[in-house]
């Protein structure tokens, strides 16, 4: 190969730093401003509430009860701020969490499995552990089978979207959870609400329109989480099948909480568990974990294994909190006095409440007791006086329930004490009177801070 000269590689490197000539183009037309769009979060709707609650909790001297940490086990009691506190706040009903044989349980499931499966059940996750939890729900409601979801929330969402469509109803109490409403918006299906335990209006609603759909699903809880009540379950049953109707039952908060041994508001009500077409539930509070589980026909149950998004599209429920749960439905069939002490709690907390002329709303006396103050702000001072004298009760306010509904929520546990029942109840009359006494509410706050 001859090489370059001297003068020939000169003129090669001049021509590459030139680079090659480019075709004349007609000049580019001026770019117009675009406009300027704020994309902060900040600018939601939602936030600014947020600023302005805050802002008027800033005024008024009020912490936030939103949030809170605890700096220990979660149960009747806790620690919170550094101080130990009477804990009514705790979905830990049969007083099972951190129970030695579930913990022990939990540390030989992880040692052997890890902390995850790793991939969803349909593709590579499913696990004896998966199976056994599921048998052991299937068995408490007596029904074919039962599938287990990682989270509670999605569990209702996947297994209504999947179930129900644009040509379907679905008809549900008006104090659902918000996962059934959810799910009941993201299926496309028709909604129509019945007013709280108002099975009259119920079977209305299916009087003029069941002609109109294919399919129907009612739902309903076994015990409210906001009231502490529940349905007429043999009447709702009874209603369903003169309509052709599925039946969705949310057990969230009745599992390990009515009936004598504590299998919900079947027990409870003396209804043939086989009757209600799907039983719903979550595993986070009697059972101790998290997730959520339907229980009812193998053919449904076959049906969301490969249908609900939930299940499909989700990594599989890792074997501590399966296995987490089926111990705890062990011990709650083998120790039945935990459900006993746990309604005997419940019935001396609303019986001393209602002795105080506290208003429990329509709460049966189980688990779940409400304190109805009405005024919101009240109802924030009311809680944040309870913690200054050890007591965590939660405030509930609007949005999470009606106006002029605001209230203290007491979650009652097998593991809390007489003297702490009493202890509770006397201090929330005390501090609600004062208040009383005091005026303190909205209105009066409103006039402070506008001078």
């Amino acid at each position: 190969m001859n090489r370059l000269s001297s003068a020939e590689r000169g003129a090669l490197l001049d021509k590459m730093r030139k680079g090659t000539p480019k075709a004349e183009t007609a000049p580019a037309a001026p770019v117009a401003q675009a406009k300027r769009w704020n994309t902060g979060f900040d600018t939601l709707p939602g936030y600014a509430q947020l600023k302005t609650q805050r802002a008027a909790a800033d005024v008024l001297g009020l912490s936030n009860p939103f949030y809170r940490e605890h700096a220990a086990r979660a149960g009747a009691t806790s620690v919170i701020g550094n101080r130990p506190v009477v804990n009514f706040a705790s979905y830990d009903y049969l007083g099972l969490n951190g129970h030695p044989e579930i913990t022990e349980a939990v540390a030989r499931a992880a040692a052997e499995w890890g902390t995850s499966v790793s991939a969803s059940r349909i593709t590579a996750g499913e696990r004896h552990f998966h199976r056994e939890l599921e048998g052991a729900l299937a068995a408490c409601y007596e029904t074919e089978d039962a599938i287990a979801f990682v989270s509670g929330h999605a569990t209702a969402v996947s297994t209504i979207a999947a179930l129900v469509g644009p040509k379907d109803l679905i008809v549900h109490d008006v104090l659902m959870h918000n996962c059934v409403v959810v799910g009941a918006q993201l299926s496309g299906a028709a909604r129509r609400i019945f007013q709280h335990n108002d099975l009259d209006q119920l079977e209305a609603i299916l009087a003029s329109t069941r002609a109109s759909y294919e399919r129907v699903l009612i739902v309903v809880e076994g015990l409210y989480s906001m009231d502490g009540d529940g349905p007429d379950l043999a009447r709702i049953v009874d209603i369903k099948e003169r309509w052709g109707a599925w039946l969705m039952v949310d057990e969230a908060h009745s599992i390990g909480v009515l009936g004598k041994t504590g299998r919900g508001i079947f027990e409870e009500a003396g209804v043939d568990p086989k009757r209600v077409d799907i039983w719903l539930g979550t595993l986070s509070k009697s059972l101790v974990s998290c997730g959520g589980y339907i229980a009812g026909s193998k053919a449904l149950v076959e049906y969301l294994k490969f249908m609900a998004p939930g299940m499909v599209y989700s990594v599989g429920m890792p074997a501590a909190n399966a296995v987490a749960s089926t111990k705890a439905l062990e011990l709650m069939a083998r120790e039945p006095e935990r459900v006993a002490r746990l309604q005997a709690n419940g019935r001396a907390f609303i019986e001393r409440a209602r002795a105080k002329d506290l208003d429990v709303g329509s709460s049966w006396g189980f688990a779940v007791t409400p304190v109805v103050v009405g005024d919101s702000l009240k109802t924030v001072v009311l809680a944040e006086k309870l913690l200054e004298r050890g007591i965590n009760a939660f405030p509930i306010i609007p949005p999470g329930v009606p106006e002029k509904s605001a209230r203290l929520r007491f979650f009652i546990s097998a593991a809390h004490t007489p003297e702490q029942i009493a202890e509770a109840v006397d201090a929330t009359a005390e501090e609600l009177d004062k208040l009383n006494r005091d005026g303190v509410s909205i209105a009066t706050a409103a006039k402070l801070m506008n001078g």
